[in-house]
């Protein structure tokens, strides 16, 4: 790899890092080559993505960036997944970590706080944004639903009552 290759990288990274809202990092030593490709998969379908490039090209890449904190974390075999959404990439990961022994969570960060694994595995266990929207949605119709529900009553009950007394006055003619 040529000087200009590694700029190019670095600099792809430092955009990463400056624009998702969470980075994880993990150790991969060992895992097959069809279990990552499945890590890779799954991360892209929940909007997230995955990278293994040099630790050096990496630490390069942070400086500047609010997630410069997870330089440490950075020592052996490891790859970076991330996702805008704060919630995808930990919960992903952690999924694939809970299935493959060999994929060890080290740590994170989400903007310029630094997470350890157990603060990934937490940060996962939250539910994602699709399902706090649903639930806001929910939230915010149910009042709704019971204000329309109670006005509609009374007149559903005088329907009724005046139902009822006209089958009796039937039954009374006939």
């Amino acid at each position: 790899m040529d000087r200009a290759e590694k700029r190019e990288i670095v600099a792809a990274l430092h955009d990463v890092f400056a624009k998702t809202g969470v980075v994880v990092v993990a150790h991969y030593a060992g895992l097959p080559v069809a279990a990552m490709t499945r890590l890779r998969r799954d991360m892209r379908s929940a909007g997230g993505q995955v990278k293994v490039a040099k630790n050096k090209l990496v630490r390069l890449a942070l400086e500047g960036t609010d997630a410069k904190g997870i330089a440490d974390l950075l020592k052996g075999p490891t790859c970076i997944a991330y996702s805008e959404d704060p919630i995808a990439a930990p919960k992903i990961a952690v999924k694939f970590a809970k299935a493959n022994e060999k994929f060890v969570i080290l740590g994170g960060t989400m903007g310029p706080t630094v997470l350890d694994a157990q603060g990934v595995s937490s940060l996962a266990d939250l539910p994602s944004l699709d399902e706090l929207r649903a639930k806001l949605i929910g939230l915010v119709q149910a009042p709704a639903t019971k204000i329309a529900r109670t006005l509609a009553e009374p007149g559903a009950q005088l329907a009724r009552v005046l139902a009822a007394y006209g089958r009796t006055g039937e039954a009374e003619a006939a």
